[in-house]
């Protein structure tokens, strides 16, 4: 029997029939992650024995698409990206550039699906997706979570927005796919119109068994303190999240781990040059250096924060080598958006290190970005690639059971 064995997987699979079988080993990106982050020959995602068909809705600039790609790649299968959808046009420019091969459209979803879920009634743009589109192994979406986040005090969780995770379902219905993965911040679960209620709803009713759990990222090996809620809809059965994690968990990564090997790199490109800061704040960055502090007393931070009680104690900070980062967001370029210092460098992150820290391998590139406001937003809007993997290495496997 000619038996091929799959070396990074969760499974050893056999492509003469005798299906897949748990593995004991812990599943890394390429069988080593922190290797995978210093890769800089992308992989040829778009070839291998037999294909992954993903549609990627909220699709950004391709972090989840990423993911499943390397996912598909480590069974020796290519990933068909048949269609990626976004509003942001700077975003879909990067993840063109990363997957050429890829059907992506720059369109508003909430006119693309109907918001009657259940409607049996679909309308010409459904029809016409639903028949270009074709078969579908996995649907994944990362619909906006602003409106969700603990963080927006505007919000809070009342963003007409939040509805926009309720396409996710309408999707399904429309596309029939055998999985669908939806990830978003934990708070998406308090979202004052029940969306992530509504949208289990939806999808059981279209008979998918529906799962889902908040993922610590610092959990599979993303060195920054970043929690995800991530919910599973598969046709076949329930899928328990905290028992599939146990193939994929590591160490705690840090820092350290993840970018060590570019503190000194050197400005030029956009995503290796640092910002410029002000000069109030290159003096509180001069202020952690030569004490050797991580945390900026307040009585050097703004009125703000200087003459009130306040709880934002990693705000001015300055990284820690051996410990995870703070959550990326699009603000790491400040010091005053988060604890964004280098640990040995005055100044804060580059796109290329807080890129690490979300798990983007060297090979992916940015630079249709163009300026670094975009950058910044594409980056901290990310959902890291790892997550992607995770889920989309797990569901692969029993698709291929």
């Amino acid at each position: 029997m000619n038996k091929i064995i799959e070396n990074f997987g969760l499974f050893d699979f056999d492509l003469n029939g005798s299906g897949a079988t748990p593995s004991t080993r812990t599943v890394e990106i390429r069988g080593e992650d922190r290797t995978y982050l210093r890769q800089k020959q992308r992989p040829n995602f778009e070839h291998g024995n037999g294909e992954v068909r993903i549609v990627d809705l909220f699709c950004g600039a391709g972090g989840i698409s990423l993911g499943l790609a390397e996912a598909a790649r480590a069974f020796g299968r290519k990933a068909t990206i048949c269609l990626g959808v976004d509003i942001e046009p700077r975003a879909l420019a990067v993840f063109k550039n990363n997957f050429p091969q890829a059907r992506l459209e720059e369109a508003d979803l909430a006119a693309m699906f109907s918001s009657d879920l259940d409607s049996p009634e679909f309308g010409k743009q459904e029809l016409a997706l639903r028949k270009s589109v074709g078969h579908v192994d996995i649907l994944v979406g990362g619909p906006p979570c602003q409106g969700h986040s603990d963080l927006n005090n505007f919000s809070r969780r009342s963003d007409p927005k939040n509805r926009l995770y309720l396409l996710m379902a309408r999707a399904a219905k429309v596309f029939q796919p055998t999985f669908v993965v939806i990830e978003n911040v934990p708070g998406a679960k308090h979202d004052k119109g029940g969306a992530v209620a509504s949208t289990m709803a939806a999808l059981t009713r279209e008979g998918y068994h529906v799962t889902y759990d908040v993922i610590d990222m610092r959990e599979i090996g993303v060195p920054q303190s970043r929690k995800r809620l991530v919910m599973i809809a598969a046709k076949d059965k329930a899928h328990d999240i905290r028992t599939l994690l146990s193939a994929y968990r590591t160490e705690v990564r840090s820092v350290r781990w993840a970018i060590d090997d570019i503190q000194d790199e050197a400005p030029g490109s956009l995503a290796t040059t640092p910002s410029t800061p002000s000069h109030d704040n290159k003096e509180r960055i001069n202020y952690l250096f030569d004490l050797d502090v991580s945390d900026l007393p307040d009585k050097l931070r703004p009125p703000c924060h200087r003459d009130k009680s306040h709880s934002y104690k990693s705000i001015y900070g300055r990284l820690r080598w051996d410990e995870p980062a703070q959550t990326i967001t699009s603000g790491f370029y400040s010091m005053c958006m988060g604890r964004y210092v280098h640990p040995s460098r005055r100044r804060t992150l580059t796109a290329h290190e807080a890129a690490r820290l979300q798990f983007f391998p060297d090979y992916f590139s940015f630079e249709a970005a163009e300026k670094r406001t975009a950058l910044a937003q594409i980056i901290g809007n990310a959902v890291p690639p790892k997550l992607a993997f995770v889920f989309g290495h797990y569901l692969i496997g029993q698709l291929l059971k």
